[in-house]
């Protein structure tokens, strides 16, 4: 597809669907000559990744967008993906997204999902040819791609688009679903570290108290155990507060 035709896919009217996120909260995405390229189309898509107030906000926005911009795709989904064949969907488009992933998840084995601890992006060229695909071929759904926004060694956060025929998802696709996750990633941090900051001061006397135990025990200044403090709470996904209440409980007990 030509930037051109990304683009006004991008910015031009939404065919109607049953979308989580409504298609008014994009009305101000503005009209762009045909020749402006596909960086032109990021951005319009990565500012409004940013303007989102909270990591579920940006995760809606998401899925939103990549039905229009990633060539090929009709629905998409966020999910979580841990340890054990343990997945819940937290953004999506339709409730055709919910109903495949939820089904896929039901079944017990995923060798599709598995794949995804290896590698950052994972094809399904044809759901009713390729193994585990058979949830997905059930519900109308031959093609999926999906693209890994966050990695750990227990928890994986992956966005996936899906289309209804076969082969939907060329190189092209990939690369343009790749660079798109990019930015989304790097937003969804932007809104996870706006998220802590939040709530760190509306609970600052607990985060006060967790960086003064921190400061002790690793004989480090104040800024840095704070950084270390938002690390931890990124790495382990827990608020912030709640793990300055773990520090601070476990020291009262000592």
């Amino acid at each position: 597809m030509c930037c051109g035709a990304l683009l006004r896919t991008v910015c031009g009217p939404c065919t109607p669907k049953r979308f989580v996120v409504a298609a008014s909260e994009f009305s101000d995405l503005p009209r762009f000559p045909a020749a402006f390229e596909l960086a032109e189309a990021l951005t319009v898509a990565a500012r409004q990744l940013h303007e989102t107030p909270t990591p579920h906000s940006t995760l809606r926005a998401a899925v939103r967008l990549a039905v229009h911009l990633m060539p090929g795709a009709e629905h998409a989904g966020v999910s979580v993906i841990e340890r054990g064949n343990q997945r819940r969907t937290i953004a999506w488009t339709d409730e055709i997204v919910r109903s495949a992933e939820t089904l896929d998840t039901d079944r017990g084995e995923q060798p599709y999902w598995d794949r995804l601890w290896a590698h950052p992006v994972v094809r399904m060229e044809d759901s009713e040819a390729d193994d585990g695909g058979d949830v997905l071929s059930g519900l109308g759904l031959r093609s999926a791609l999906s693209l890994r926004l966050r990695a750990d060694r227990r928890r994986l956060t992956v966005l996936t688009a899906y289309a209804r025929k076969p082969g939907a998802f060329d190189e092209d696709a990939t690369r343009i679903g790749r660079l798109f996750t990019a930015h989304v990633s790097i937003a969804l941090d932007s809104a996870t570290v706006r998220e802590q900051l939040t709530e760190a001061m509306q609970t600052r006397d607990l985060i006060g108290q967790a960086t003064g135990i921190l400061m002790e025990r690793m004989d480090i200044d104040a800024a840095g155990a704070f950084e270390s403090l938002v690390r931890a709470s990124q790495r382990e996904n827990v608020k912030l507060r709640d793990l300055a209440r773990r520090i601070v409980g476990a020291h009262d007990e000592v």
